[in-house]
């Protein structure tokens, strides 16, 4: 256990009231009134840049929130444990806690490389955090959740083709105070709280705070008995003051700090059975996989630290309120581990588990990281049926990148040192309005003008390594620059038929700026994306059903992407390399139930199925390096080229399930409750990579929770335990030189108490 547990006595934060709604979806939000209480409620979002009712915005959007958040995160579970809580989401990460990867209906991006460029945006408090680090910003003391499916960007900073993760923080002079803890299996420790109001007439503040940390688990049983790896510590503080001089002008200012030290994700080499993808034992296909033991040789280390200013400006003219948003984030990163996950190669005395061609161990680097952000926008007050809203936004990102190759495991002068510099910068003007008839019936179109420009350097100053490895000397640096400027848009219509049906229809072309890829470690060139662009089409239905008893909603959509930009990842040569396919081509649907018959009783599922398509008869990628069974059909014999035409895109499961059920019992004559939550999440089979293989596959996942417990208004003791059927399954592969997995977080068990104040 590492020194900084001592500091488990940090505090962090409240989830606030919202929950669970759109699948799994649980009691009422902030915005509810005391009389909804028999039923589902109002759920207010701010999907749109204002407060409004979930069932009457023309947006597909999920929210998570209260008791369904604080269960899935409860064990010190990391922002890929909203996975799945939300229909057509997915979370995986090569990197474990510092680098989540995002996929919203089957759009997301596979690159393990640190200046990749996501499809999803992950907005924080009106701030979009574009670098992959910055995206696991830890989640505590959030008012609410939201998972935007779609294009989006006519209403927020930064345009995003495949959707928006949004999350809100509790304001200061909102929320309650309090202090929660856990503890649990592998001595997994989550301490969190908040404490804040009103100083005065004029200044409110909250200070919040998580500690999480957890044991190393995995015993590396060739360097002697004992845990060895996948332990972590974690502290992330936020402070916030709101300064409100006069009625008319109010000044939020933020400052945020997150510290992780942990070891660097476990890499399981040959962790698939040839032929299959069973994931098998130290000893071979006919030992029995232990999610607890490894083999491995190499260093391993990862530490992460970020920190951010920002300010929120809001001044009401009358007619108009003028916003201003200005962030600043920096952060570094330092990770190593073992790339081929096992211990020893085919010129060592032994190796294992299985055929290790050859020895492979790096460090990846974020020496320097600094993103600046600005949005200026207004919107209308009147609250008359014609509203409107209307900004520009600036975003400047420097980013430094070095990755180290050493010849031994346990070498710490490498061999090799590759360095990157992006700098990236990009502005926006976006408008939106809308305009609701008296009949109910609303419209709204919003538009974007987006430019951006991106400048690399890549180079390679130092390789001692030998000739016959195939690399050949350092390499002199490599510069170029890509931009673009397109105009993006939306056009919606929501069309009440009743007070509780409402039928939305939503059209969207939204947009990725080119990237660029230069990993020369392992290469000597750079590659380069060109945009791409996506037209959406969906329509659905949001009903209030049985008196306010059950909320459902249906909505399908269908996307073309034209060039989609893709990544190859991996391969031999452990480079990555950029391609655009032709056309990508998506359709699916969602399905968000929430129901509270009767008192003490909820119940809510969500239901997605998504199916993409590569349709690029010129599309081709190398196949695996190690010795796996490609299905794809090859360009040439012998080639080991294969062709991805037809191929559904990577980490992108057709059928995603999830759903949940809470029930209580008042005790009689005391003001507590006893209370049973259990809550689930299934997704079916999902291939790893563009190529499709037996082996770099997973056939499905289903995760399960539970939590019984005892409150009152005050307090609050629970026993919980995480993925309870200790279900095994790989999330992820590793195309180097072997059959290497990653596996999803083990079976947790723990208890918790908390307070409110």
């Amino acid at each position: 256990m590492r020194n900084t547990r001592l500091l488990a006595t940090a505090a962090s934060a409240a989830i606030a009231t919202t929950l669970f709604s759109a699948a799994p979806a649980f009691a009422q939000d902030a915005g509810a009134t005391a009389e909804d209480q028999d039923g589902v409620g109002v759920i207010i979002v701010t999907a749109q840049r204002r407060e409004e009712n979930l069932q009457e915005i023309p947006v597909s959007v999920g929210t998570l929130g209260g008791e369904a958040l604080q269960v899935v995160t409860s064990a010190g579970a990391d922002i890929r444990a909203l996975s799945g809580r939300v229909p057509s989401l997915n979370i995986e990460s090569s990197f474990g806690r510092t680098f989540p990867r995002f996929y919203i209906r089957g759009l997301g991006n596979t690159d393990f490389d640190l200046n990749a460029s996501q499809p999803v945006s992950l907005v924080y408090d009106d701030v979009v955090l574009e670098n992959p680090i910055l995206k696991g910003f830890p989640i505590f003391d959030l008012d609410r959740v939201e998972v935007l499916r779609g294009p989006q960007g006519t209403l927020f900073g930064r345009n995003t083709p495949a959707g928006i993760v949004k999350f809100d923080t509790v304001k200061p002079g909102k929320g309650d105070n309090y202090i929660r803890g856990s503890y649990g299996r592998f001595d997994s420790i989550n301490v969190e709280g908040a404490v804040g109001g009103q100083l005065s007439d004029t200044v409110a503040v909250r200070a919040s705070g998580l500690y999480q940390g957890r044991s190393d688990w995995v015993d590396n049983i060739d360097n002697g008995p004992g845990d060895d790896l996948e332990g972590y510590d974690e502290v992330a503080l936020r402070l916030q003051v709101q300064l409100d001089p006069t009625e008319d002008l109010s000044l939020r200012l933020i400052g945020q700090y997150r510290d992780l030290d942990g070891t660097a994700r476990v890499f399981r080499a040959n962790a698939f059975a040839a032929g299959s993808n069973d994931l098998i034992g130290l000893g071979g296909p006919s030992t029995k996989f232990k999610r607890g033991e490894v083999r491995a040789d190499g260093i391993n280390f990862q530490k992460l630290e970020t920190y951010n200013l920002g300010a929120v400006l809001e001044y009401d003219f009358g007619a108009v309120t003028l916003t201003s948003v200005t962030s600043y984030w920096n952060g570094n990163l330092y990770s190593r581990g073992d790339i081929d996950g096992g211990f020893g190669n085919a010129f060592a005395p032994e190796m294992g588990p299985g055929v290790i061609p050859f020895s492979a161990q790096s460090q990846d680097n974020i020496p320097s990281l600094d993103q600046f952000t600005q949005e200026v926008r207004i919107a209308s007050n009147d609250g008359g049926p014609l509203g409107y809203q209307a900004g520009v936004f600036y975003f400047n990102e420097k980013l430094d990148i070095e990755t180290f190759d050493f010849g031994t495991p346990d070498d710490t002068s490498p061999d090799a040192i590759a360095l990157q510099r992006q700098v990236s910068d990009a502005w926006g003007v976006f408008g939106s309005l809308f305009y609701e008839f008296d009949n109910g019936i609303r419209l709204q179109a919003g538009a974007r003008y987006n430019d951006d420009n991106r400048d690399f350097t890549a180079s390679r100053p130092v390789d001692t390594r030998p000739d016959f490895l195939g690399f050949l000397g350092p390499v002199a640096p490599i510069s170029t620059s890509v931009s673009d400027s397109v105009l993006t848009w939306d056009l919606a219509a929501t069309v009440p038929t009743s007070e509780d049906v409402n039928f939305y229809a939503r059209v969207a072309r939204g947009y990725r700026a080119p990237s660029i890829q230069g990993r020369l470690a392992f290469g000597r060139d750079i590659s380069v994306a060109d945009s791409e662009t996506t037209m959406s089409y969906e329509a659905g239905v949001k009903t209030i059903l049985a008196d306010g008893k059950v909320r459902f909603n249906l909505g399908g959509f269908y996307f073309t992407t034209e060039d989609l930009q893709l990544t190859a990842v991996g391969g031999a040569n452990n480079f990555t390399t950029l391609l655009n396919a032709d056309q990508v081509e998506g359709y699916g649907f969602e399905a968000e139930l929430q129901a509270r018959p009767m008192a003490g009783v909820e119940f809510a599922a969500g239901l997605s199925y998504n199916d993409t398509q590569i349709n690029d008869p010129n599309a081709y990628v190398a196949g695996c390096a190690a010795p796996c069974t490609v299905l794809d059909p090859e360009r040439t014999v012998g080639s080991g080229i294969y062709s991805i035409d037809g191929n559904r895109l990577p980490q992108a499961p057709k059928w995603t399930a999830n759903w949940s059920l809470g029930l209580s019992e008042k005790i009689p004559g005391t003001a507590g409750e006893f209370y049973l939550f259990t809550d689930w999440a299934y997704r079916s089979k999902v291939q790893f990579f563009l190529y499709q293989s037996v082996e770099f596959s997973d056939d499905s996942m289903l995760e399960g929770g539970l939590r019984i417990g005892y409150r009152t208004d005050r307090y609050d003791f629970a026993l919980f335990g995480r993925n309870i059927t200790n279900d095994v399954s790989a999330v992820s592969g590793i195309d180097f030189n072997n059959l290497t997995a990653m596996v999803n977080e083990p079976r947790i068990w723990g208890v918790e108490a908390g307070i409110t104040f």
